[in-house]
């Protein structure tokens, strides 16, 4: 009986690793505080932004137009609400702006679609323009 060679069969499975998405582990953390409408601050000092979303900006320098703060404001007590200082699990996806990109969730919830459901973010997929909260 042939034996399969045992470089082949680790290589075999970290590609089924790779592929199923297995690798990646949820991690828990409490949020300390809202940034704004996408970014949070755990207590243990890391700052998350949620994956796959935008929210608007809250800052002058930031936002395009009046409308956009007034939209993240919303946003920012919108997901306020939800998290603040809750205990919630996330997967991290990336890096952006010194920050951890992670998919986000509560009680079993994906973060980042409730926030959409709710009306105050979009999606906002990698490589792909901004959402435009000003027209």
């Amino acid at each position: 009986m042939n034996r399969p060679d045992p470089r082949l069969m680790i290589l075999l499975i970290a590609f089924g690793a790779t592929v199923t998405g297995s690798s990646a582990y949820a991690e828990t953390g409490q949020v300390l505080y809202v940034t704004d409408g996408d970014t949070f601050r755990l207590t243990t000092g890391e700052r998350i932004r949620i994956a796959d979303i935008d929210a608007p900006e809250t800052h002058r320098g930031q936002a395009k137009c009046a409308i956009e703060i007034e939209r993240g404001l919303a946003a920012s007590a919108r997901l306020r609400a939800m998290i603040d200082h809750r205990t919630l699990s996330f997967e991290r996806t990336g890096r952006s702006y010194d920050r951890t990109v992670a998919t986000v969730s509560v009680d079993g919830h994906d973060l980042g679609r409730m926030l959409i459901d709710s009306g105050v973010a979009r999606p906002w997929l990698r490589h792909h323009p901004k959402p435009d909260w000003c027209g």
